[in-house]
């Protein structure tokens, strides 16, 4: 049986917690945050965990997690 790739962008967004769980950044960070409220800034330092659904889809792109 031939190796399974993986998806070289999905390596780079998502990281795996220890008890197996992904974990994101959050979107909207980049650019044009003179507009945005301190709060909404403040939010998206934070990581965000997966929801089971959006996990099986990004696991099946990182197949040896």
């Amino acid at each position: 049986m031939p190796k399974i790739k993986t998806v070289k962008g999905v390596k780079w967004r998502f990281k795996v917690t220890g008890t197996g769980r992904l974990i994101a950044r959050k979107a909207g960070r980049r650019h044009l945050l003179g507009s945005k409220r301190a709060k909404t800034k403040r939010q998206m330092r934070r990581v965000r965990v997966l929801s089971p659904a959006d996990e099986r889809k990004v696991k099946a792109l990182m197949p040896y997690v």
